[in-house]
């Protein structure tokens, strides 16, 4: 499981989203398939998938192609990140994950910024693949200045994320010279089909899995690592509910965070069933027992 750098600097242990399963791991698989996507999204002909360095931060994926000498080949820093919720602070998001990544990357170069000449950095581009509910069109930018208290229509201080719908029926040409990324929004798609038929989450993605393995999705990846993806699929997609309920419901951004820290503590001093404390802190079952985890992976390490 990889790791997830907070600001701080600490590192995290956390459950993959099913994206960083597909296209953020150290394999020779994932390699290949972040090279197809980094290509189709960027118009390149890349060819080695060694090219690519790979970082996470708060499942973003975080790509930048290998320093030869002193400077990028393409002389670009590109983070990917899938949404499946219109979060319209994306560029506030991106700004802030940027700062850290060119302190990260200043540092790794040896250089500072009290010198008199001028400091060259990587061209940012932050790209949203999105695939929620919310109609979007095929590419939007969102803006930072959307977010100012006071308009300003100078240009001067913005910050962009270029939102990709992913959606069935949006950037089909993306798609298909993407195969990785098709195969997976096929999957995705068919969960949420399931869904709208009545199925329960839990029958939703097994019969989704299976229709992946017998159309050969991802050239057998979920057939090899069906356990892993059922794991994943359930949290995510229950999480993904949660969050939609929580912002139609009108609660404050930092509900989920408060009731997990609750859950934590419940579970810390055993009261209650898994099935109790979800009931109790309003957290679905899935995040719960995750939760719980965590907490036990901390236990044995004290």
């Amino acid at each position: 499981m990889p790791n997830e750098i907070t600001p701080s600097g600490t590192v995290n242990h956390y459950k993959d989203r099913l994206f960083i399963s597909i296209f953020g791991k150290d394999n020779d698989q994932s390699k290949k398939w972040r090279l197809d996507l980094y290509n189709a999204l960027r118009g390149t002909n890349y060819t080695d998938p060694d090219a690519l360095e790979l970082n996470t931060i708060e499942n973003v994926i975080y790509l930048t192609m290998r320093n030869d000498v002193s400077f990028l080949v393409d002389s670009q820093m590109t983070l990917f990140e899938q949404q499946s919720t219109f979060n319209p602070n994306m560029p506030l998001r991106g700004l802030m994950y940027f700062a850290q990544l060119y302190q990260m990357y200043l540092a790794k170069q040896g250089r500072h910024l009290f010198r008199t000449s001028i400091v060259k950095i990587p061209n940012p581009q932050f790209i949203v693949l999105y695939n929620g509910t919310r109609e979007t069109d095929d590419r939007e930018f969102l803006k930072l200045s959307d977010a100012f208290e006071k308009e300003d229509k100078s240009g001067r201080y913005e910050w962009t994320a270029e939102l990709i719908n992913i959606n069935p029926n949006h950037n089909q040409v993306l798609q298909k010279k993407c195969k990785p990324l098709y195969d997976y929004v096929r999957y995705v798609s068919r969960v949420k089909e399931n869904k709208k038929k009545g199925m329960s989450l839990r029958e939703a993605v097994d019969d989704a899995i299976e229709w992946a393995i017998k159309e050969d999705l991802l050239d057998g990846f979920f057939r090899i690592q069906k356990e892993e993806i059922l794991a994943n699929s359930l949290t995510e997609f229950d999480e993904e509910e949660f969050i939609r309920d929580i912002h139609q419901e009108g609660y404050d951004e930092g509900s989920f965070q408060k009731a997990s820290d609750a859950a934590r503590n419940l579970l810390a001093m055993n009261l209650g069933t898994h099935e109790q404390i979800a009931h109790a802190v309003g957290l679905p079952l899935e995040k719960v027992k995750e939760l719980a985890q965590v907490n036990a992976g901390e236990g044995s390490r004290k």
